[in-house]
This record gives C-alpha cells, structure tokens and sequence, in this order.
C-alpha cells in the first residue's frame, strides 16, 4: 500500500487494516492503529511504519484511546517468505529471549551485523527492538486480562528484569504497569494454582470449522476437540504446557478464549506466538474471501463458511511425522495410527482435563518401531526422518521459506511434493499451496463442479490464497455425497 492508500484507510477508521500497519503523528507524539476514533490528523502530520518497534524507536508513544498494541497482527509474516517475514516469526516465537541476536542471525543464514541492517531498512527497526516490542505487547496482555504478579509480568513477557519491564512499559505507553492495569476492569485474580485465561485477538469473520478440523485428528491424551473447543499438551523450550482454546458463538463480538492449564512463564510468548499461529488468528479473511469468493468454483462455499482459517503447527517436528503418518490414507486411520505411536511419548508433567502425555520427540519415535503399522517402506521412511530430526541432520522449522523447507523435506525417503506443500501449509503458514494430486481436493472439486471446466484445475485465479481454497475443497470432500468417489488422503 502506498501512502494515500493507508491514508484512506484511517480516515475510513477502517477496522481491517488494523495490526498492518501504525500511523504516528508527529504533532501528538503518538502513534495509533488505523480505525482509531479520534480526529483524523493532516497528512503533512503523519508517518506510517510498518511495525510499533518502528514507531518505538522514532520517539512515539502508544495511544491511550485506540491501544494500538491490542490488535491482531500482520499476516505479511505468512505471506512475506523474505528474511523480514521469516525473522518476525522467529521474533514471535521467543527466539531472540532464548538465544539472543546471534541466535536468531544463525537460523536464518546471516551474521548479526547483516540482519541488522536487513530489518532496519526493510521493517524500521532492528531485531531487538522489534523483540521489545513484541514483550511489550505480551506484557500488556498479561497486565489487562490477569492479576498475575507484575514480577510475574515482567518474566512471562520475556524481560530481563523488572526494572527493564518498567521502562519499557513506561516508554511504550507512557504509564505504568499498574496505570495500565487499571485501564481494564479486572477479572477474578488469578493465583499461581489458577490457570491463565486471555482473549485471543482477530479478525472477523472467523470460522469455527477449525475447531472441527483438528478435533477429527485429535490423539487422546495429547489433543481433545470439539467443534468448538480444542486442548492439548505440548512441548517448549523450558518445559511441557498444557492449554485450551474455546470459541463462543452466541456471546457477543464471539470471543475466542485461552485457557493455559501449565506452563513455565518463561515459554508464556512462544505458547501465545503458537496459538495464535494454530488457529490462524492474524489473517485477513475479509481480503482472502473477496479473492475466493470471485471463484464461481468457491463462490458457495465462501458464502455458507466466511472467514475460514488455515490451520497451523505448534511442533514444525510434529507435524511433519503426522503428515508421513497420514500420506496415502484416510484421516482415521491416521489418527488409529498416530494413536498407537503416541503411546511411546513421555507423561506430561502436569496433566489435566483428560490430556496426561505428550506427542513423542523424533527420538521417541526412532526408539518405537514396533509401534508403526502399515507398508514396510513408509515405516522405514518415517523413522529414517525422525532419526535425522534426532541427530540434528534435518533442522527446519517457522525461520524457514518454501525453497529452504523443501530443500531440507524433499530429498527424505518417501517425502514428495504433497508432504512439502502440506508442511509448508501449516508450519510455515504459506497461503498459496494447491496440493493438486491431493484425492481430496479432487473430490472436493468434483463435489463444487458447476460447469466451470473452463477455469485452471490449479486454481491459479485464486492466487495468493489458494492454501484458504485447498482449505474449502477438503470440506466440500468431508460432505457425505462426496465421500463415495475417490478413497481421501489423510491430510493429518
């Protein structure tokens, strides 16, 4: 967007573009998102910044009216596969709290000197501050929805200290961690024996057919779903979580709601990052479903399920042994499959509401070949990947791009085009893979057919988004009339 575009857009106070980008007015000192209330300013007054770590270090200040921090954020992260996108995930997802600058550097092939400038020039600020931002944000969250402890605060968000927490909180949005606690009626307190419940941020429409999604694949004891909730165990860096997402469609604005049952607060930013990642909840739908909709293939199914998600991955190693487990089988006995495997993952640490075991790490699956059924090759091809993710020689994950993840996938005995594109759907959040061999886009093509032949079979006019139209076509296949043609790949 150029700078009358977004211009448009705030003085519209349009609600779509907030999170996307921030506006900062130089004649206030603050910067606000782009649908908030106030007067709109003169264009000879405002700067646009593509992220609130820019605004942070051009002096602005957060504003108190609109809390442009309180947003869903950008989907360019998905949609940009550049070292920017591929660092703000990074970023996200704690990696500069555990592993510094030259950590993050290292992931993503550059030394710290050079992603410094990379993101200073392409994202108006470097990684650490862009880091400050992102705990500042988590910290906000943790202020408003709970009565946590604000030490308890400062750590969760990724601070260093508490004095560090004050400032920053003090500078961003220039008040205290108590002022801006107080801008929110608080809930019940919340002890250390209490369970965390934040809001989760996004926007509308949203879709719960997710929820469904996942609960079909769900493994007991790991996972539990319904068509409106989900919950499981997983695995960070400092320790097993334990957390639960629910939706509300008859309350109002249809919250979705974070219940985190264990967590070390220390791995509190990545658990949220992954959550948030999981159910899609920075994307655009108005914008994808515009694109889609103008598909007559699609056109239907737009109407009758808007602001359908992309279904994301808290464990990119996870992942990718569910989806060997699933390749060339049903989405059932992918998960009778996955369930016998599981048994070989180690008990959670702090089980509750049914869910007592975490999914197994690769060496727990290299150690479990007894417990792999079906062709003796795809066995054998699964643990040669989960022997090489155990030793180190296949690392991928949310730092990674299309041609890196399928560089480091393709070469695996019995990994093909449709595994890479699959992966790359759900860990890296791409939004334009068409798993065109896939048997249940098939049937979902021939269950959407209204003469259209005429179109691409690639569904390229729905380009960026044709990850979101493989997303409707696996519905239309789960449709009863549409089950009694082609046998479907799990998609697990």
């Amino acid at each position: 967007m150029d700078f009358w575009q977004r211009y448009r857009a705030i003085d519209a106070r349009d609600t779509r573009f907030d999170g996307q980008f921030f506006t900062a007015v130089r004649t206030t000192g603050i910067y606000c998102r782009p649908s908030c209330p106030a007067r709109t300013p003169k264009a000879s007054n405002v700067t646009f910044y593509e992220t609130s770590a820019a605004a942070h270090e051009a002096g602005y200040r957060a504003c108190k009216r609109c809390l442009p921090e309180a947003v869903p954020g950008t989907p360019a992260w998905n949609v940009r596969q550049d070292i920017a996108g591929r660092a703000m995930r990074l970023i996200n997802d704690g990696v500069i709290n555990r592993d510094g600058v030259a950590g993050l550097a290292a992931r993503l092939g550059y030394s710290p000197r050079q992603l410094n400038r990379i993101l200073g020039q392409e994202l108006g600020a470097g990684p650490l501050s862009l880091a400050r931002a992102a705990r500042a944000q988590t910290a906000r969250t943790l202020l408003v929805s709970t009565s946590m402890k604000l030490a308890d605060v400062a750590f969760a968000a990724g601070f260093s200290s508490v004095r560090q927490f004050n400032e920053t909180i003090a500078e961003v949005f220039d008040m205290t961690p108590t002022a801006l606690r107080r801008t929110v009626r608080q809930s019940a307190p919340v002890t250390g024996a209490t369970a965390l419940t934040l809001g989760l941020p996004y926007r509308p429409p949203f879709d719960p057919g997710i929820f469904s999604f996942l609960a079909v694949r769900a493994i007991p004891g790991v996972e539990d779903g319904t068509p409106t909730s989900y919950a499981r165990t997983l695995r960070l860096p400092h320790g097993d979580a334990r957390f639960r997402v629910e939706y509300d469609d008859g309350a109002r604005e249809r919250p979705l709601t974070l219940t985190i049952g264990a967590v070390d607060l220390r791995d509190l930013p990545a658990l949220l990052s992954r959550v948030r990642r999981l159910f899609d909840l920075d994307a655009d739908p108005e914008a994808i479903d515009g694109t889609l909709a103008a598909d007559p293939r699609l056109a239907g199914s737009v109407d009758a399920a808007p602001g359908m998600r992309l279904p994301g991955a808290v464990d990119p190693q996870e992942l990718l042994i569910r989806a060997m487990v699933g390749q060339q089988i049903t989405v059932a006995a992918a998960r009778t499959a996955l369930t016998q495997l599981s048994a070989a993952g180690s008990h959670a640490s702090a089980p509750g509401d049914g869910l007592d075991r975490l999914f197994p790490t690769p060496a727990e699956v290299a150690a479990a070949g007894h417990l792999l059924r079906g062709p003796k090759r795809r066995t054998e091809s699964l643990l040669h990947a989960a022997e090489a993710m155990a030793g180190g020689r296949l690392d991928f994950g949310y730092g990674d791009d299309l041609p890196s993840l399928t560089a480091a996938l393709l070469p695996l005995p019995g990994v093909g085009p449709w595994t890479v594109g699959y992966v790359a759907m759900r860990v890296l959040g791409a939004p334009d893979i068409f798993l065109a061999n896939d048997a249940a886009v098939r049937n979902g093509i021939r269950a959407l057919d209204n003469g259209t032949n005429h179109l691409s079979p690639d569904f390229r006019e729905t380009s960026p988004w044709r990850s979101y139209a493989t997303m409707h076509l696996w519905r239309a296949a789960a449709r009863p009339a549409a089950r009694t043609t082609i046998p479907a790949k799990g998609t697990p």
